[in-house]
């Protein structure tokens, strides 16, 4: 069966939606981009596409590649007293000569809607409120839109970046799974996926998984989104695995669109905590 993101993203954009429409003042986000980087572009244009089909105010901020890190900071603090902005989202990546751990954690926690400073991962380790990242709260509300229990299941994650398999192994414990996390050290990636109820890959590697790796009836997140030909797929061997999964996410049309959806619920959140409501 198909993961159906779209679907679950029009669902609740209306039901967000009709929320949004009754405050007199609407959630504001603003993006900070730095450089030129055209899959960023993409994302940010997304972004932006999301905000006014809700309703929310969309403010892009653009540095050059060149941009002094202190300027940034300077910026993100305005933003942070701002009381017309209710979340700040740094658009990554950023280029290397800026210290990405010191912008991310600029930006106040309560502002924070890509769940990225130490003090909300702090919280999600702890297993209290926070901003959760955006990826791996649309994963668990995939899974809770499909009814599908992660309680004594085994999840494998492949991947264990700051974005994704980090705090979705943390979420996953939180909610009583049984994890295992698989990286480029792992040498028995096989071994491993094949005992997975459910298997989430988030690594950036086309086809890294196929149907010899999982076993049947397994439940395949693929969160990988890469470019061939002007086409995107994922990291999962889709036509392989399909056949033999109980339930997949397709590469478009999956997890990416529950990204964009945790955004606007971590916005509305932010919102409410700013607006003391």
């Amino acid at each position: 069966m198909i993961l159906d993101g779209r679907k679950i993203r029009q669902e609740k954009f209306e039901e967000l939606k009709k929320e949004i429409e009754l405050l007199k003042n609407k959630p504001s986000i603003a993006v900070i981009q730095v450089g030129n980087n055209s899959t960023s572009n993409i994302y940010i244009r997304s972004k932006e596409k999301a905000a006014k089909e809700l309703g929310c105010k969309f403010k892009h901020i653009k540095f050059e590649e060149d941009v002094l890190e202190e300027e940034i900071l300077t910026t993100i603090d305005k933003l942070n007293n701002d009381k017309n902005i209710d979340g700040i989202l740094i658009q990554m990546p950023i280029p290397n000569h800026l210290n990405t751990g010191v912008i991310q954690n600029r930006v106040i926690s309560t502002k924070d809607i890509d769940g990225l400073t130490d003090i909300n991962a702090g919280l999600l380790f702890h297993n209290k409120d926070s901003f959760i990242p955006c990826t791996p709260k649309g994963i668990m509300e995939m899974l809770k839109y499909y009814d599908i229990d992660v309680t004594g299941k085994h999840v494998v994650i492949v991947g264990r970046s700051t974005l994704v398999g980090k705090p979705l192994s943390t979420i996953m414990l939180n909610n009583n799974a049984t994890v295992t996390i698989c990286h480029s050290y792992t040498s028995n990636l096989k071994d491993i996926t094949t005992k997975a109820d459910i298997l989430v890959v988030a690594v950036g590697k086309k086809n890294i998984i196929d149907a010899s790796m999982i076993k049947s009836s397994a439940v395949v997140i693929d969160v990988g989104i890469n470019r061939e030909d002007s086409l995107l797929c994922g990291d999962v061997n889709f036509e392989s695995v399909k056949v033999k999964c109980s339930y997949i996410t397709p590469v478009p049309g999956g997890v990416g669109q529950m990204t964009v959806l945790s955004l606007y619920q971590n916005l509305f959140k932010a919102y409410k905590l700013n607006n003391k409501q």
